[in-house]
């Protein structure tokens, strides 16, 4: 067998032409429709915790980096990486940092397993979601309370939340506020407040006054005498239910002094 050397040269030859045309190819055409990396932008995200839990209200620490690169943000975006984090990114950005509200999550319910009223006797799954399905939202009495099987605590990274007496409990020192709680309670009722605020309203009936009171002892009327208290406007009744600006409240306490169902604690 007689081989054709001349005919393998010019196919080697043209393999290697071939294979460096494209490379000349995909090099011009890298550099032509390249995007450019901000290096503000790699920074902040390395400055991030990497938690990607959009408690920031962006998808992610990459986005949020590059709203803050973009000066759509602020530069204490991030929640949980608190003061400490928005210092490094305020000396990225060359800007002041400013003053960093620290917040955390709070459970707008007191309705423990002596003061919360039962319907029936739940036999379904141990998990909020599936509760929330049942009739009435669960087997609570209130149909806006906590349902107490630890949806939120299992989603916790930082061991911050506990079932204690059937509702959810937070130790605000654990709590980074980064909002995974809120989206895994069914029934809305973790709210994100500034960590400063000792004032704040434990409950989330929106049931008026007397359906309330037979549901739960501990469930706010919707009386207003809070509102008539507040010097500052800061105390609103919404739907039978108080609410307080954070805002506008100075933390003097004297709302919940008058509550006379002590459902706002301080």
């Amino acid at each position: 067998m007689v081989l054709n050397y001349q005919g393998i040269i010019i196919a080697v030859i043209a393999v290697a032409g071939s294979g460096l045309l494209i490379s000349i190819f995909l090099s011009i055409f890298q550099k032509k429709f390249a995007v450019e990396v901000d290096k503000k932008e790699e920074a902040i995200i390395e400055a991030l915790p990497g938690n990607n839990c959009g408690a920031c209200g962006f998808p992610g620490c990459s986005g949020l980096a590059a709203a803050i690169a973009k000066g759509e943000a602020e530069v204490g975006g991030c929640p949980v990486g608190g003061k400490a984090t928005a210092e490094k990114i305020a000396a990225i950005m060359g800007v002041d940092a400013g003053a960093f509200v620290k917040k955390v999550a709070f459970v707008k319910c007191m309705g423990t397993c002596e003061d919360a009223g039962e319907s029936y006797d739940y036999t379904g799954p141990a998990d909020c979601r599936s509760a929330a399905m049942a009739p009435g939202r669960g087997s609570k009495a209130c149909n806006y309370g906590c349902l107490g099987f630890g949806s939120c605590q299992k989603v916790c990274d930082n061991d911050a939340i506990h079932i204690v007496n059937g509702i959810a409990v937070i130790d605000p020192e654990k709590c980074g506020s980064c909002g995974k709680c809120v989206s895994a309670c069914p029934m809305g009722i973790i709210e994100i407040v500034p960590y400063d605020s000792n004032v704040r309203v434990a409950c989330s009936s929106k049931d008026k006054g007397n359906i309330t009171m037979k549901a739960c002892k501990k469930g706010c009327v919707g009386c207003a005498l809070c509102v008539k208290t507040c010097e500052f406007s800061a105390v609103t009744v919404e739907d039978n239910l108080a609410r307080i600006d954070y805002s506008k409240c100075t933390t003097c306490g004297a709302c919940a002094l008058k509550c006379p169902k002590k459902v706002i604690v301080t």
